[in-house]
């Protein structure tokens, strides 16, 4: 009995010993941008890039923020903004849209709309995505924003929001005539075709090769001619004007892992697509995605010192997807990082330690590992109360 007491007193008093504080990073470890003009060899593109769409990682750039005309690349923002725009149940698939007087007007690659002509939003995104056509895409500009100008407006701003810090649009279409200012990067046209790329609904219309509108009336043919001859192409768009000469923002997916390939400025439509084949072929053979897996035998109880209860079992968070060097994934080890005890209280879900994975001496991802439940600590209300209810049962 005497042993009993004093054991609760003595939780009872110490109560000021700090809960242990752990807050574990938990990401993909990007790989260091590799020099992409190395891997295009003699081309006259003046810049890309190539970047990881699952994991974000940049891995190959040659003067990937230098400022240029983009041409019709512009339009992966345009289509950025209408998928946003169905999701959200502003637009569907099937809302009839009547062209105006300034989408009509639109020169350029076209498919000749005439004001008051009506057109589905699904056809409009077919017209734009397949064969990038500037009267469609202002269409449905005006309809998400109510006119081109506050369309660009809000292209601007989501190309802030996405991390696009050297871009400036004028117009949705990328045409370039009567502008100096609209200008982005490889860097950041990768940037907003990852995000494009994340709405499913895009590729309904980005691996189109041939299409037609007004019921036969008018073909579509891609202008992104690696859809046709490139294994697991997804898309995604190509522009070409006198200023920006010959780009493209060109994805493919292989293994589970997808790729896009930014090329601007290349002199002709040949040496745009050998680039960014080139960058696709060297991605794909030189990484691969791995999934950071957790092994719960890596975990024991840990003691809960001061606690309502004694114990806990940890659980491991899921991460996230890391780029890794092909070849290397097989010799990634996981080692465990979590204390034995730990002082009270104890939050539901908070990070008690980490699982950590290593390529040799490189950590490339960590998981956290969380407390699975909230363990109060003891207090005096709780000491007493526990005292009591022991007393009384010795007393009976």
């Amino acid at each position: 009995m005497k042993k009993t007491v004093a054991a609760l007193l003595a939780a009872a008093l110490l109560l000021t010993a700090p809960a242990l504080p752990a807050a574990v990073a938990n990401g993909p470890t990007e790989a260091a941008a590799q020099d992409a003009g190395a891997i295009i060899g003699e081309n006259s593109a003046k810049a890309c890039a190539l970047m990881d769409v699952n994991t974000g990682t940049l891995i190959a750039a040659m003067n990937g923020r230098e400022q240029l005309y983009p041409a019709s690349v512009t339009k992966v923002m345009t289509l950025l903004l209408v998928c946003e725009a169905i999701e959200e149940g502003k637009l569907t698939l099937q809302t009839p849209l009547t062209c105006s007087e300034t989408a009509a007007a639109k020169g350029g690659s076209q498919i000749w709309l005439e004001p008051g002509e009506e057109m589905t939003v699904d056809d409009l995104l077919k017209a734009t995505a397949v064969g990038s056509a500037n009267d469609a895409c202002t269409l449905l500009g005006e309809a998400v924003a109510g006119s081109e100008a506050a369309f660009v407006e809000r292209m601007n701003e989501r190309a802030e929001a996405l991390g696009m810090t050297d871009t400036h649009f004028d117009n949705c279409s990328g045409l370039d005539d009567d502008t100096q200012t609209h200008k982005t990067t490889a860097c950041d046209i990768a940037l907003m075709s990852r995000a494009l790329l994340g709405h499913e609904l895009i590729r309904n219309y980005t691996t189109v090769w041939m299409d037609d509108l007004r019921g036969g009336a008018t073909q579509l043919v891609n202008t992104n001619k690696l859809i046709r001859s490139y294994p697991g192409a997804t898309g995604l768009k190509t522009g070409t004007t006198g200023k920006a000469g010959c780009c493209v923002a060109a994805s493919a997916q292989r293994d589970g892992m997808e790729l896009i390939a930014v090329v601007l400025g290349a002199a002709n439509s040949k040496e745009r697509f050998a680039a960014a084949r080139a960058l696709l072929d060297w991605g794909f053979a030189n990484y691969e995605i791995y999934t950071p897996k957790n092994d719960a035998s890596l975990l024991g109880e840990v003691t809960v010192r001061h606690g309502l209860r004694r114990s806990f079992t940890p659980v491991c968070e899921e991460g996230t997807d890391i780029l890794v060097r092909k070849g290397t994934a097989a010799q990634i080890t996981r080692t465990a990082e979590c204390p034995q005890e730990i002082e009270a209280p104890v939050a539901a879900g908070q990070a008690v330690g980490r699982i950590v994975f290593r390529a040799g001496e490189e950590t490339v991802a960590e998981n956290a590992v969380v407390c699975p439940e909230e363990i109060p600590a003891i207090d005096w209300l709780h000491a007493w109360g526990l005292f009591f209810r022991v007393f009384s049962r010795r007393v009976e």
